[in-house]
């Protein structure tokens, strides 16, 4: 007799049932908004056990499922969603954040302390930045920054005669220049300077390209962490950030969430469920118009440099790295046009259609000049070592015609 083993079902299925009984809300299609600050316990026994986890005093036991308490720890809009999230970077718990900085930091905090090292991949985001290089030093937790694209042997001179170190942490691609980082090398190094006593964590923001053309837990990341503002949320109507990777360090994350006060809300986090359904087809259909808008730019004599992951005009070792590591190009371009700032100012006055903003991944076409903008608060050394230029813009390709996108384009070019 065969055995017929069940076909996985896809992440763009999964997320449609996992994390959801409609016959605990009254058979509602969809989850309502629980917008409660606190939640009855049915004994005392129950609200002490939920306490004890949620204050990491004692580990949570296979198949429990601990009791509500509050919605700074926990809440059923933000559960829901984490179990759903998951799906497609194949992480087993998520914890959401009240914004992508809340992620990120809440992360870092949960697992530094006074006298560790942090070496990260250059750039990153830019309030990733001042928080690496101004305020974790601050308590003690020094801070060292690399090229993003480092190889191995780049990374491991940062950690071979250090033990301090304890976070290798990558934005891949990176912010603003899309240079993709080498997440293998990274897992490789952490794994060899390990120790008993000291597990280095590989942590990566996986914001530009994942969930659907990036998977880095794939690839040996410990931890992701997401501005779920973007893509997940993808309205451009919420601000959130997601970290997900095992139960365990999950577990250690929300601790720290707790306490800090970070969690999202439960409006936050139904906006963000109820753009998980349309993630796939948005960021598929987004990523068919950015190659679009990539092949005009190539022809205009205004522009110098087009960088997009997958781009062979980003060098050999940027498309091993992305044919390794990637399942797409995204939807996010950077690109140089002649002049300096007051030409790419002239650019960005000119645009009708392409709104003028900071932030990505929504359904509207967004552009931004990362160097007075997002990543304005970096020296011009360190914009002139991590190739944020003048002349350099950031396009968030969104879900307009694309005719009329490369049309906006084209008159904005014209005025240089």
């Amino acid at each position: 007799m065969t055995v017929q083993i069940p076909t996985p079902i896809k992440p763009q299925t999964e997320i449609f049932s996992k994390g959801y009984d409609p016959q605990r809300s009254e058979g509602a299609a969809v989850p309502p908004v629980f917008r409660t600050s606190t939640f009855i316990f049915k004994t005392a026994a129950e609200g002490k056990r939920a306490f004890e986890i949620a204050y990491g005093l004692d580990a949570i036991k296979a198949g429990e499922s601990p009791a509500l308490i509050y919605t700074r720890v926990n809440n059923p809009n933000s559960e829901i969603l984490e179990e759903k999230v998951v799906a497609w970077d194949g992480a087993q718990a998520a914890a959401l954040f009240s914004s992508g900085m809340g992620a990120i930091s809440g992360t870092c905090l949960a697992f530094l302390r006074p006298g560790d090292t942090l070496i990260f991949a250059d750039p990153v985001y830019g309030g990733t930045e001042y928080l690496f290089r101004h305020l974790l030093p601050a308590f003690q937790i020094r801070t060292i920054a690399f090229p993003a694209g480092s190889t191995k042997e780049q990374m491991e001179a940062l950690l071979a005669d250090d033990p301090t170190v304890k976070v290798i942490y990558l934005e891949s691609p990176a912010n603003p220049t899309n240079v993709i980082s080498d997440v293998p090398a990274a897992r490789e190094l952490a794994d060899q300077y390990s120790t008993p006593d000291k597990q280095i964590l590989v942590i990566v923001d996986n914001t530009f390209m994942g969930p659907i053309f990036s998977k880095p837990l794939q690839h040996g990341a410990d931890i992701l962490v997401y501005s779920a503002t973007k893509f997940f949320g993808g309205h451009s109507d919420v601000v959130a950030g997601i970290a997900m990777g095992s139960k365990a360090l999950v577990g250690q994350i929300k601790v720290m969430r707790t306490i800090l006060g970070s969690n999202s809300d439960p409006d936050s986090a139904w906006l963000i469920h109820r753009s998980l359904g349309t993630l796939q087809l948005r960021m598929e259909k987004q990523q068919e118009s950015t190659l679009r808008i990539v092949a005009f730019l190539r022809t205009q004599s205004k522009v110098l440099e087009v960088a997009y992951p997958g781009s062979p005009s980003m060098g050999a070792r940027q498309m091993q790295l992305w044919r390794q590591q990637c399942t797409g190009t995204g939807s996010v371009i950077s690109f140089c046009i002649q002049g300096g700032e007051t030409e790419a100012f002239r650019v960005l006055d000119a645009i009708r259609h392409i709104k003028m903003a900071v932030s990505l991944g929504g359904i509207e076409s967004l552009i931004e000049h990362p160097s007075s903008m997002t990543h304005s608060d970096m020296t011009p050394g360190e914009k002139q070592a991590t190739g944020i230029t003048e002349n350099m813009l950031r396009l968030s390709v969104g879900l307009e015609d694309t005719d009329d996108l490369i049309e906006d384009l084209r008159q904005a070019l014209a005025t240089l």
